[in-house]
């Protein structure tokens, strides 16, 4: 299998590399006839997976998969872990504090409520404070470790591992969406 996605990719980039150089040589051959060409996106398998799996559960974060991904690179985090954990928490992102766009619980307790004001800005908020504080300031290496210091239950780990697993096995059931060549 691996040798099949390496040939895969030496193909798409031989054909990247050839569109790129007939639009030079087309742009070269006159000066007065320069012609643009846009090198095709590729769209991170990652994103087209998440935002599935999440449409699949009627989540209102499905159109934000990108931003979940985006974070997670920044952050170095796994793909799938705050997409989890809104699944955890608020069924990702159905049942939360009223105009809040917190499907994470973060800073919930009580009648104390965090609000963001946008997804997106509470993917950010949750990515980076899981990184910061969680994982580099308070040690946790783990989902188990963080749970310890995240939530209450002690069952919350092992339920966000469920949603971990679930993603992945969405992928693997869904093997037309982790390759997607365009050309």
């Amino acid at each position: 299998m691996k040798k099949i996605l390496a040939i895969i990719f030496i193909f798409f980039l031989t054909a990247l590399s050839a569109q790129k150089a007939v639009a030079q040589d087309r742009a070269s051959a006159s000066s007065a006839n320069i012609i643009i060409s846009k090198t095709p996106v590729v769209e991170d398998y990652r994103v087209k997976i998440l935002r599935d799996y999440l449409t699949q559960h009627n989540s209102p974060l499905a159109p934000y998969a990108a931003d979940f991904v985006e974070n997670a690179d920044k952050y170095n985090l796994d793909w799938r872990l705050v997409a989890a954990i809104s699944g955890v928490e608020s069924t990702f992102g159905q049942e939360i504090p009223s105009s809040s766009y917190n499907a994470w619980g973060w800073g919930v307790y009580g009648d104390h409520v965090i609000r963001f004001n946008s997804w997106k800005e509470g993917i950010g908020t949750v990515s980076q404070g899981l990184r910061e504080r969680y994982m580099d300031q308070w040690g946790g290496q783990n989902i188990y470790q963080i749970g310890s210091m995240y939530a209450a239950s002690p069952a919350w780990a092992g339920h966000v591992e469920y949603y971990l697993n679930s993603i992945q096995d969405f992928a693997l059931r869904s093997p037309q969406d982790t390759l997607t060549l365009s050309f």
